[in-house]
């Protein structure tokens, strides 16, 4: 039915209901507004206490001395002053790309990949080896060594380290996949934080779409699309609803389950036995050739563009029901592709929806970070529960065992901060170093105003034989988040 005619609330906070019935309290309010500070300089590279001001809608008392605490905890540096203009010269800052890291490990069928990035969102260093079905002996292995590489390669400092996010696709050892070995099962048992545990940083697990999703948010071209339809292309198919710039999980952590709906184009049982590279290494199989999509670009075009084709045809119901229902700005694709084929994939889709006459198209593009997105966006995790703003932030959690981890899965809404009484706006003057933004919740974090020993994770001592390393004084612990692997 179409919308009555009148001034629509769409886009207005008044038409924003909570589903929760906790307020808020002056700690959190300081915290929020202080992430929210540092994420508006992240974002803008370099700017002015006076542009703050008016980008968070703070006071500029606020502003200075949320800047000057950010300034003491090493998270922003500050820069020569503007010249040339009337009056006092303008002081600028900058984000401290060394001031916190975060370290990404994506675990599928097909590859294993680790980045660690920092605090300006760039990769500071990575690893990726192609190996099939790696079980979880092999990937903490990998994991060991290619930290210990990172640590000894460049000069990130483990103390800053805010924790290792995992991405990993959701029931990876029960979906069954063409040479899958018999005890690949395996990892429907494992304990995933458990077997992180020894680095001594906290340990966030998510499926793998959701952590593609999240890395592509804090993209600049993803920032202005509040609300995207991620579409991850990998050994299988996965998907991740971002709605107002918050990534969606659904009533029991499995939204964007795009790959296991049926597949209505008689292509296959389900859409992604013919959406994934799986199906097309399958497929070059078939032909005669080598189970290798980079080969078949010169050899096997014919191949690809029946598997483009088939694709197409496969995905257009699936999103077209997704732009129907959840009216996305965009639908993003990426995944581990060789970028013509993505973007062929697009330019098909986005062919196909505009002609389906539909009340709104979004549009379709290739994701920004399309090559290793999962490991890109599960680094991100750590800085979106620690360092960045979520609407979450300012209430307390509904389930006490709910890890910070999972109440705050993304990045601000917007860069508008909270107001609030003089005494507590920045959270800065007013609260004693130390004090824990939610006191006795499990899994809540310091603020990030807090000291930086209690901040940030502790150091980690690497050995030859593997990793060793104290695991206390942890602000998010593993146990806490040992229930948080699911989704695709």
């Amino acid at each position: 039915m179409a919308a009555r005619s009148g001034t629509s609330l769409a886009g207005h906070r008044s038409a924003r209901l909570s589903h929760s019935l906790s307020g808020t309290n002056s700690v959190r309010t300081g915290d929020y507004n202080q992430r929210t500070v540092l994420n508006a300089i992240r974002r803008a590279g370099e700017t002015t206490r006076t542009k703050l001001a008016a980008q968070t809608g703070l006071s500029t008392p606020t502003v200075v001395g949320i800047v000057t605490r950010l300034v003491e905890l090493g998270l922003v540096v500050p820069l020569d002053k503007i010249r040339g203009r009337r009056g006092q010269p303008a002081k600028r800052m900058g984000v401290a790309a060394d001031g916190a890291y975060g370290v990404g490990l994506n675990i599928d069928r097909d590859h294993l990949t680790l980045v660690v990035v920092d605090l300006a969102g760039d990769v500071r260093w990575r690893r990726t080896v192609e190996t099939a079905f790696a079980l979880p002996d092999a990937v903490v292995t990998f994991a060991g060594e290619a930290v210990a590489a990172a640590l000894a390669e460049t000069a990130i400092d483990p103390a800053r380290i805010l924790g290792i996010g995992v991405a990993v696709p959701n029931d990876l050892g029960r979906i069954v996949l063409p040479y899958q070995p018999a005890d690949y099962d395996g990892w429907d048992y494992a304990d995933l934080p458990a077997m992180f545990a020894a680095f001594g940083w906290p340990v966030y697990v998510d499926n793998d779409a959701a952590a593609a999703a999240m890395g592509e948010a804090q993209s600049e071209v993803a920032f202005e699309e509040a609300s995207f339809f991620y579409l991850l292309v990998s050994a299988g198919l996965g998907g991740g609803l971002v709605i107002d710039r918050t990534f969606y999980r659904g009533a029991t952590g499995r939204s964007g389950e795009i790959g296991l709906m049926p597949d209505d184009g008689s292509g296959g049982p389900t859409v992604q036995d013919v959406v994934s590279i799986s199906a097309l290494l399958d497929r070059l199989e078939a032909a005669g050739l080598p189970r290798d999509v980079d080969d078949a670009l010169a050899d096997a075009m014919s191949v690809i563009d029946l598997w483009i084709d088939d694709a197409v045809r496969t995905l257009t119901a699936p999103l077209i029901a997704v732009t129907c229902l959840m009216n996305p700005a965009a639908v993003v694709i990426g995944g581990r592709l060789p970028q013509q084929l993505i973007e062929r994939l697009a330019s098909g889709l986005r062919d196909t929806i505009d002609r389906a006459d539909l009340p709104f198209s979004p549009i379709v593009r290739p994701a920004a970070m399309a090559d290793h997105a999962p490991a890109l966006g599960a680094a991100i995790i750590p800085f979106l529960d620690r360092l960045l703003p979520s609407d979450s932030i300012l209430i307390k959690p509904d389930d006490a065992r709910q890890s910070t981890s999972e109440s705050a899965p993304i990045g601000a809404p917007s860069l508008r901060a909270t107001r609030a009484t003089s005494s507590s706006e920045g959270g800065v003057g007013s609260s004693s170093p130390g004090r824990s933004a939610s006191s006795g919740i499990p899994g809540a974090v310091l603020p990030i105003g807090s000291s930086m020993a209690r901040s940030f994770a502790p150091s980690v001592i690497f050995s030859r034989a593997g990793i060793d390393a104290s695991s206390s004084d942890r602000t998010v612990t593993t146990s806490e988040v040992a229930d948080r692997r699911r989704g695709t």
